[in-house]
């Protein structure tokens, strides 16, 4: 953070000071809402969190240097500054909003119900071929998440690429105040938050809101293949440029060469040239969210040979499709997050192996009413798909199961059915776990965050 002295932080966020008048000239070095990240010249932000108030912890991060704090308490006689205001993460929100306004820097706002971080990543790495990129990190994308992250941009910045993560009617407002995209890009609607959006119509008028702030100069990039954002007009006039395998886009792929778990080869259409990349997580999403990369390069005026290098030095996080050799298996950790969609493209993913085929899957959160129907879904759509045994763990993944189990009895080869096993814990699968898995297998992890398995990648990498 730069250039933000007590006054201007006291006045951006509504804010009363208290303390020595003379420290109100001084600037913030930074901003954090965890005391373990107090440097020196800090500002704390006192967050009450469910398990924690951040308000206990005041004293002691002014000790560790901390510059002042921010506090919805009345602190009374003390020896260090504070900032008094009504709500810390309304202060911490309109500090952003303030920041923002600051900066003169490209934004790339991105928001979807599936596969925005895995398009945050390509977007960053291709524009990281020509501009110093600022971009998000981990789950920082919800109301305190993107404040932090604005807060990160320095002067050697030129662009941010954002990611927005919604879950509530009116969750984007705030982001996208702060934000003020100049590129705004979803990547598609999804079923992802139903129990709180209701249906993708919901879910279309929350996640556009975004457009609401952006630059009137600048650019909506939208997936072309998905049905509710074709044909999609902005209400700001702003004619959407779409990107997608539907060669009707003015942004597309052709000679689509797949090379199993090694990734993809394609021929990228752009309105004025095209060109060949390797993309090297594989699955058809991937060419979805390299073309979003490409889309965005164009607008931010890359070259191609610079789009290319971007496309293919990506590399893949942890939980995000990441290809794990490990000594007894090959695994595709792939169990950040889920939802019905981004559970198929998983699936479709683990086909390219050569190997017998693994997939241990959980429960998925917030799909509303229609959840039971959903898990089954995605359990008929592997053993569609010719998954060799299927491991189905928690309480709605039973209706996985059991779906798995009824297509995989209706197949008239025995020879592909696909073995099914459902565990209500974590723990009851491990008790069975190495008699159901063989050497050399391919196994797929994924599941939503809540299921935390993560751990079950640990055991298979020690196995």
């Amino acid at each position: 953070m730069k250039n933000m002295s007590l006054k201007e932080i006291a006045a951006a966020c509504g804010g009363t000071y208290h303390g020595d008048p003379a420290l109100l000239s001084k600037e913030a070095s930074s901003v954090a809402i965890d005391s373990r990240k107090v440097q020196k010249d800090t500002l704390f932000v006192a967050i009450k969190g469910a398990r924690v108030d951040g308000h206990s912890f005041i004293p002691q991060v002014m000790e560790q240097g901390a510059i002042c704090s921010l506090s919805e308490q009345d602190l009374g006689d003390v020896t260090y500054p504070y900032i008094q205001v009504a709500s810390c993460t309304d202060a911490l929100k309109d500090l952003a909003e303030h920041y923002r306004r600051s900066l003169d820097i490209k934004v790339v706002g991105i928001s979807g119900s599936v596969g925005k971080t895995s398009t945050k990543e390509m977007i960053a790495s291709v524009l990281s071929e020509k501009y110093c990129v600022l971009k998000t990190e981990g789950n920082f994308n919800n109301e305190i998440g993107l404040p932090l992250t604005v807060f990160n941009l320095r002067e050697e910045h030129e662009v941010a690429v954002l990611e927005m993560g919604i879950s509530h009617f009116g969750d984007m407002e705030p982001l996208a105040r702060i934000a003020r995209p100049d590129v705004c890009v979803i990547t598609n609607i999804g079923y992802a938050h139903l129990e709180n959006l209701g249906t993708r119509d919901g879910i279309l008028k929350e996640k556009t809101s975004m457009f609401d702030f952006m630059n009137p100069e600048g650019t909506v990039i939208l997936n072309g293949d998905d049905d509710k954002l074709r044909g999609y007009t902005s209400k700001r006039g702003i004619q959407p440029v779409y990107f997608g395998l539907d060669p009707t886009c003015p942004f597309h792929a052709e000679q689509i060469q797949k090379m199993g778990l090694k990734g993809t080869v394609a021929t990228f259409v752009t309105p004025s040239s095209s060109f060949s990349a390797h993309v090297s997580i594989p699955g058809d999403h991937m060419i979805s969210n390299a073309l979003a990369g490409v889309a965005v390069g164009y607008a931010l005026g890359m070259k191609d040979e610079e789009i290319i290098r971007g496309i293919e030095k990506l590399v893949p996080i942890a939980g995000r499709n990441n290809l794990i050799e490990a000594e007894h298996y090959t695994i595709i950790d792939d169990c950040y997050n889920a939802n019905p969609a981004s559970m198929k493209s998983s699936l479709d993913v683990l086909t390219f192996a050569d190997t017998r085929t693994v997939a241990i899957l959980g429960d998925m959160g917030e799909l509303g009413a229609d959840e039971k129907k959903m898990h089954a879904e995605v359990g008929s759509y592997a053993v569609k798909k010719g998954i060799s045994l299927l491991i189905c763990i928690g309480t709605l993944s039973a209706e996985m199961a059991n779906a798995a189990r009824t297509a995989s009895e209706a197949s008239s080869d025995s020879d592909t059915k696909t073995l099914v096993y459902h565990f209500d814990t974590k723990e009851a699968f491990y008790r069975q776990m190495d008699q159901l898995l063989k050497e050399q297998d391919t196994v797929l992890v994924k599941a939503s965050h809540f299921m935390e398995f993560p751990e079950i990648v640990k055991r298979l990498q020690v196995q």
